[in-house]
Formats: C-alpha cells, structure tokens, sequence
C-alpha cells in the first residue's frame, strides 16, 4: 500500500515542465502533447485548456467536423468531449504502476446544444488520496458540460476504475497430451 499523500504522477510531471514556458506557447505545447498521445481528440480538436490533478477543463469548437445533422456538437462529440475529461483528471492522479479504465457512463441528453462547448472535471481530496493509496479502485468523476449560452445540454455521470498495471504471473493451463 502507497503513501495516502497525493503526489505527481508520470502524467502530471511531464505537463508541469510545461508551466515554465510562456502561456500560449505552453497551451499550444499541451495540445500537441495530449492529442498525440490520444489521436482522436486531435481528430475532433480538443482544446485541454486547464489540467491540475484537482480539475481539468477542455472545450471543443463547434466546427464542421464534429457537428451533427442540425450544426450543432454531435452527440458522440460531446461524450467524448466529457470522457476525455474524466479520464484526464484521473489519469493525473492514478498512480504510476496503476492503469485508469473507464467502467461506466450515463449521459442524458437534455436540450439542442448552442456553439462551443467545455467540460470541467473534478476529483475530491479524498478521491486523490483513494488512488494513491489503493491498488486498485473505483470513482464516480463528476463533470459539468456547457454550451456557448452556459447551460448544460447534457448531464453526464462516469465511473473510472484503476488496476495495476502489471498482470500478476497465472498459472498456465495444464496441457494432456492425447
């Protein structure tokens, strides 16, 4: 059992070198990073426009190539969008010999989306902790998605896991010759 103390992991290490550059140079950097290592928020173009191990906001512009038939965000572009920062702030807490897993989503569709949208997660002092101090576990991450006017077109709820990263030996089935 760790340390119950949240402390940086790998993810949150290699964003926090970044805070050192100028602030669009640094956003601009974040992007690049993050879309690189997610490939299909560089296809959608998520903007991750703050990430600390406490919240994680990211926004998506709506443009032609995430919109639906009426030009608004389409859906999965909005599941997505929330997902991803779900799976960001716990991927900034999880520790480093643990692998986060989303488990479940609910999203409830409410209303037509207005414009750009943003998605802001959170995790409790208690949830850092959890995952510092559990191998593996369980959270409910809650996150809030806007659109352009401020209201909330979806309500979403999504429950991360985290196991260790490395698969404990199995015993090998036992083989009978014929």
């Amino acid at each position: 059992m760790a340390d119950a103390t949240p402390r940086p992991n790998r993810l949150a290490r290699q964003l926090a070198r970044l805070d050192k550059l100028p602030a669009p140079l640094r956003r601009r950097l974040r992007n690049l990073a993050l879309r690189r290592a997610v490939p299909f928020t560089g296809t959608a173009g998520l903007d991750f426009v703050v990430m600390t191990p406490e919240k994680v906001e990211i926004a998506i512009a709506n443009r032609r190539r995430v919109q639906n038939h009426i030009q608004g965000v389409h859906a999965a572009a909005m599941t997505l969008l929330a997902e991803t920062a779900t799976g960001m702030v716990v991927g900034m807490n999880v520790r480093d010999d643990c692998l986060p897993l989303a488990k479940a989503l609910s999203v409830q569709f409410k209303r037509r989306t207005q414009g750009d949208m943003r998605a802001v997660a959170h995790l409790s002092a208690p949830q850092r902790a959890l995952m510092q101090s559990q191998d593996k576990g369980e959270v409910v991450v809650p996150v809030t998605v806007t659109d352009a006017s401020g209201e909330q077109p979806i309500v979403c709820e999504f429950i991360w896991a985290w196991v260790p990263s490395t698969k404990s030996a199995a015993p090998q089935p036992t083989r009978v010759p014929a």
